[in-house]
């Protein structure tokens, strides 16, 4: 039943998610140091395939792969698996915490090709948003520690990422992948990155490094909870709790990945990288925030 404001239970499963995204971030460069990223990343999407398969088995609902949906559901595929072949490389080559504030950047440029390409206005509440938001993006690639921790390329492929995650969501807009659904978008890009990823893996090294059983089990929990759980509890919360709500509470996952890298990784937290999450976090507030109806109007359905 579609609710018209988040309650404690909302609230609840909202943080928990979150913070399970944020965690997520820790898992894929802790599971970088047995597997290769690329052919870690297209591991996780083969094994999420029978994970979110059966979940809409057991929902009554299983698979249905139509001609209309074919070309969509091969693209929005194609930049799953570039989004997540540049963030899985992020996380190797630079900070949790920096990869994690530049991968948020992605309302910004999700807002931009919703403007041109959905008809959805960039109004002022929102064009404030998204030069926060630019602006914590660039403070956070232009600010370079002087560990050498963080390097320039994984920024970059962190914002290559926040682009293919832009791109994903504006795909997942269009009228025949939002008829389809959400669980079936996910399905689409598990189906789709997998191949592709496993087949792009071998460009990138060797696909094994010091492989460990809790290189294995990070795996799992990946292609399981990660993916097929917090994924579709994520989708569950947006079709039941107002969509502004739920999105707005995403700021936190860079903030909380920000803590998690410095305490389990000891990664180095400087201003700068403050002022690049407040920034980020701020603009995505402003982005997701509904615009004030006039006086008399209905609220949109």
């Amino acid at each position: 039943m579609r609710k018209d404001r988040l309650d404690a239970f909302g609230g609840a499963a909202l943080l928990g998610v979150t913070a399970l995204l944020a965690f997520n971030q820790i898992l894929i460069k802790l599971v970088n140091t047995g597997l290769q990223p690329v052919f870690f990343a297209g591991l996780r999407s083969a094994l999420a395939v029978l994970f979110v398969w059966a979940w809409l088995v057991w929902k009554r609902r299983p698979p249905h792969l139509s001609r209309a949906s074919l070309g969509p559901g091969l693209l929005i595929g194609a930049v799953f698996a570039a989004e997540f072949l540049f963030l899985f490389l992020a996380l190797d080559l630079t900070t949790v915490g920096r990869a994690s504030i530049i991968m948020y950047s992605m309302p910004v440029w999700f807002a931009i090709l919703a403007h041109f390409g959905l008809g959805e206005r960039i109004t002022p509440l929102k064009a404030t948003g998204l030069a926060l938001a630019f602006a914590g993006c660039a403070t956070a690639i232009l600010s370079r520690p002087a560990t050498g921790e963080a390097s320039l390329i994984g920024d970059l492929c962190a914002l290559g990422a926040s682009w293919g995650w832009a791109l994903t969501a504006y795909v997942a807009r269009r009228p025949v992948m939002r008829a389809e659904g959400p669980e079936m978008q996910l399905f689409w890009m598990v189906l789709v990155s997998a191949p592709l990823l496993l087949l792009l893996a071998p460009l990138f090294g060797p696909l094994v490094r010091e492989l460990t059983w809790v290189h294995l089990a990070g795996l799992l929990f990946q292609s399981s909870v990660v993916v097929a759980g917090g994924f579709i509890t994520w989708l569950w919360l947006m079709s039941v709790y107002p969509s502004a709500t739920v999105a707005s509470f995403s700021f936190l996952t860079p903030i909380l990945a920000l803590a998690m890298g410095a305490l389990i990784f000891g990664e180095s937290i400087t201003w700068a990288i403050l002022l690049a999450s407040a920034l980020v976090g701020a603009g995505i507030v402003l982005i997701n925030r509904p615009a004030a109806r006039a006086p008399g109007t209905a609220p949109a359905r």
